[in-house]
């Protein structure tokens, strides 16, 4: 049997496994694969952190107390209880950070718990990719992944899969790519992720990355990967297996489930939407399936939370999670629907475990809502955020900034809806508008590149009322996040972790949630 590893590159937020993997590996354990899987994400940050504090040299008292003791900030990231205290969270979370910040200033690269920027490299240029991979020695996980891989590759593996779904993964990939064929030229390469298949759809190719790439995967990977290992078998939608990964290293207070019960959104009908543009289709699981899967992983994996990963869980999903619980508290994205505004079905979510709702509001001018053709009445809107709030059901809310058909007007009333409805939203994500290549809609805007490079997905604008990103962004700082009654909000929202995080401040195990979520962010611990 041929036997594969699949590696998870550095760098993205490190609370909870990857799931595509996850979802690869229970295709090829059921078709007796044998199968090694390398979360080098994780292992990359607690190396550089594990590094920081060995070599000590700092020359700032708080780069000194960062490094003094990183386990200890690790494991209070790790404990329930320092979500009872939003300032020593907000500290934990904010010294782990620094060491990786300063360990990125000596290899020009602007590091975090949730971005990897280079300051000479590009991951959206093909040459850049190629030239991080002719010399991955000045990559900053090179003194992590140079060993990792040599043990790895001891094993003499058919094929190495990397999964790449975020821009900040991308040169780390290539990097240890790059490291591979130095040591192995015939070491054969998979390439895939949600990232991997967007350049697919804008015509990169095998020969857009040098033949460093020896398979190219697009889309789902569970059919091309048994194609190329030559296993005849149609591929099943078996659930995710997590069995092959650290889960009490991740940096969470207890087990993350990551589960999707649909690919695709199936709404489908927003103008500029990513998921349009690429043709990607909506394919649900049965919905017996759903929750079967939700209540066998839960009593397998024992999670704390879990991760409900659909583009926007369908209605049906939602009715068949009230009347069978799958056990922990769960979150996920959910569309502004008549369905939350009806405080029965919203307890009956809560009594079910559901901790959290993203929404994606988007606007609070209506006008621009029906232009995006987003299928939101803010009415309904209004209603669904009191019902939740009644239900004890957090909201986690987003909106988008800068889109065509807004203007400063409209951004006044989103700021004027997110005010008036401020007891109402837990946490806020702000969001200037990119427009996708390959949208319809772009063919009717002058366009210009964003980004230099021939792997860009988006494109810059010029706006047709003159709303332009120095606007949006100078409105966002100055007037939008300075309002009395937003800043709180702004102010508790989980720093780089985010949504990954926002649920464990409202867990039914801890102490007041008012106190909890109040007091959020009140200190800079720097």
């Amino acid at each position: 049997m041929p036997k594969i590893i699949l590696i998870h590159p550095p760098m993205a937020k490190c609370s909870e496994p990857p799931a595509g993997i996850a979802k690869l590996s229970a295709c090829l354990k059921e078709n007796d694969i044998q199968l090694e899987i390398i979360d080098a994400n994780l292992e990359g940050i607690l190396f550089l952190l594990q590094q920081a504090a060995e070599n000590n040299i700092a020359e700032d008292r708080w780069t000194a107390r960062a490094a003094k003791n990183p386990e200890r900030n690790l494991t209070a990231l790790k404990n329930i209880e320092t979500y009872h205290n939003p300032s020593r969270y907000q500290r934990a979370v904010i010294d782990i950070n620094h060491l990786l910040k300063t360990a990125g200033k000596s290899r020009q690269v602007d590091l975090s718990l949730a971005d990897y920027q280079d300051k000479h490299l590009s991951p959206v240029k093909s040459s850049d990719l190629l030239s991080a991979a002719e010399k991955p020695q000045i990559n900053i996980f090179y003194p992590y992944f140079q060993n990792r891989l040599i043990m790895a590759l001891q094993d003499n593996p058919d094929f190495i899969g990397f999964s790449l779904n975020y821009l900040s993964q991308a040169l780390c990939s290539f990097a240890m790519i790059g490291f591979i064929k130095q040591i192995h030229p015939r070491q054969k390469i998979i390439l895939g992720g949600s990232l991997v298949t967007s350049w697919i759809k804008l015509g990169a190719s095998k020969n857009t990355f040098g033949g460093l790439a020896d398979e190219i995967v697009e889309g789902a990977g569970e059919q091309k990967l048994l194609e190329i290992l030559g296993i005849q078998n149609e591929p099943v939608d078996y659930p995710p297996v997590y069995d092959n990964f650290p889960t009490e290293k991740y940096l969470s207070p207890g087990p993350i489930l990551p589960y999707s019960s649909a690919r695709g959104c199936y709404w489908r009908k927003c103008a500029f939407c990513p998921e349009k543009a690429e043709g990607n289709k909506y394919i649900p699981l049965e919905i017996f399936q759903v929750t079967k899967d939700l209540q066998t992983l839960s009593r397998r994996i024992n999670p704390a939370l879990i991760h409900i990963l659909d583009s926007s869980i369908s209605p049906a999903v939602l009715g068949a999670l009230a009347k069978n619980p799958p056990g922990p508290p769960w979150y996920g994205f959910a569309r502004v629907t008549q369905h939350l505004a009806d405080e029965d079905f919203c307890l009956s979510l809560k009594h079910s475990g559901c901790v959290m709702l993203k929404l994606g509001i988007e606007s609070g001018d209506q006008s621009v809502l029906d232009q995006l053709h987003k299928g939101i009445d803010l009415s309904t809107a209004s209603a669904v955020l009191k019902t939740l709030k009644k239900s004890g059901i957090a909201t986690y809310c987003y909106f988008l900034f800068g889109t065509p058909p807004e203007n400063e007007d409209s951004a006044n009333k989103t700021m004027d809806f997110v005010a008036a409805h401020h007891d109402c939203i837990d946490f806020l994500n702000l969001a200037i508008f990119n427009l996708p290549a390959r949208s319809v809609e772009a063919q009717k805007l002058s366009t210009h590149d964003f980004y230099e490079g021939d792997l860009s997905l988006y494109q810059n604008f010029q706006h047709p009322l003159g709303w332009n990103r120095p606007d949006v962004r100078n409105f966002l700082k100055k007037t939008f996040r300075k309002h009395p009654a937003i800043t709180p909000i702004i102010r508790r929202t989980p720093e780089f972790f985010t949504s990954n995080h926002a649920p464990f401040f409202y867990c039914e195990t801890q102490i007041s949630k008012t106190t909890c979520i109040e007091t959020c962010k009140s200190n800079n611990p720097a």
